[in-house]
């Protein structure tokens, strides 16, 4: 998960033997122990904009890299390393992610050439303007070979809904009152199969770097084969895109007006929103990052209900189901 990226910030030699890794190295010795930095002159900066991970851009004479650091997978919402690194270079081998040059896998150490370009804002996708590009490149990402795991996210909610009842996190008061709504968004999905394809799974606009006209996709932490129209509804619920600006963007992924797909991309953007919104609610209970992730959570549970509780609600149910 990111948030908006901002400019990067020098590191300084105190930075540099701070504790970073799972292991407890420092920055420092994480970057001596990668052999695409071992030994070279480099130029550090840490990039802002991630929730869970420690990003940092590491320039040397002849190479530019961003080393991305996760955190112990001990977490209740630990992420499968392995399979994040394997979709990863699926991804870069399509063009659309970024080539990976390392990986240490016992400590969650990445390292991808750095994509030299503008990382997109919610204000950039909710221009319009970027509509085309980033379906081509969901269409590109969707089209490459298959992913090496799969991704649900009314497997995924369900999961992190029992984590919160084992642990007694907070959630939202009347969080479970919409659990039939769920039931029959999952009904009329599957009255309408859709194949999966490979899909990054999380694509916020800080997940998008427009690369001279070219959208490219980073970030494969939750990534796996799934609906495209997930991925599709994700864009347009991470970006709080309005509800008109659903439909162009699935009008230009599928070539040409489907409001059956456009009606499941939001029934999808719904139960994204509906599921991350138990991801904070983890997050709040259990981590120990600087970062209000209940009012993150919220704003998305808040978006959620309205949706949910909307008059068209059923309309878009026997769209979705119709295939029409």
């Amino acid at each position: 998960m990111t948030v908006p990226a901002a400019e990067p910030t020098g590191v300084d030699e105190a930075d540099l033997d701070t504790p970073v890794s799972q292991a407890g190295w420092s920055l420092r010795e994480v970057l001596d122990r990668l052999e695409c930095v071992r030994g070279r002159r480099s130029r550090v900066s840490l990039l802002s904009g991630g929730l869970t991970n420690r990003n940092y851009r590491v320039t040397t004479d002849d190479a530019d890299l961003v080393v991305r650091i996760s955190p112990p997978d001990d977490s209740p919402l630990a992420i499968d390393r392995i399979a994040e690194h394997a979709n990863s270079q699926i991804a870069a081998g399509t063009g659309v992610g970024a080539a990976v040059v390392e990986f240490l896998p016992g400590e969650g150490i990445m390292a991808v050439a750095y994509i030299p370009g503008r990382t997109l804002t919610e204000d950039d996708v909710r221009s319009g303007v970027h509509v085309e590009a980033i379906a081509e490149a969901c269409r590109r990402l969707h089209a490459g070979p298959r992913f090496v795991n799969d991704f649900d996210m009314f497997q995924v909610q369900a999961r992190y809904l029992s984590i919160v009842r084992e642990r007694g996190f907070a959630i939202p008061a009347d969080y479970l009152d919409f659990a039939p709504a769920v039931e029959r968004i999952r009904a009329a999905l599957a009255a309408n199969p859709v194949p999966t394809v490979p899909c990054n799974n999380d694509l916020l606009a800080g997940n998008m770097i427009d690369e001279a006209g070219t959208i490219r996709l980073i970030d494969y932490e939750y990534s796996g084969n799934n609906d495209p129209c997930f991925e599709i509804g994700n864009v347009w619920s991470e970006s709080t895109l309005d509800a008109d600006q659903l439909e162009p963007l699935v009008t230009a992924y599928y070539r040409g007006p489907r409001p059956d797909r456009v009606a499941r991309a939001r029934l999808l953007g719904l139960m994204s929103k509906y599921g991350w919104t138990l991801w904070a609610a983890i997050q709040h209970a259990s981590s120990d990052i600087d970062f209000d992730f209940w009012s993150w959570g919220m704003e998305k549970y808040d978006r959620a209900r309205q949706e949910f509780t909307r008059d068209g609600f059923d309309r878009l149910l026997d769209q979705a189901a119709g295939g029409t």
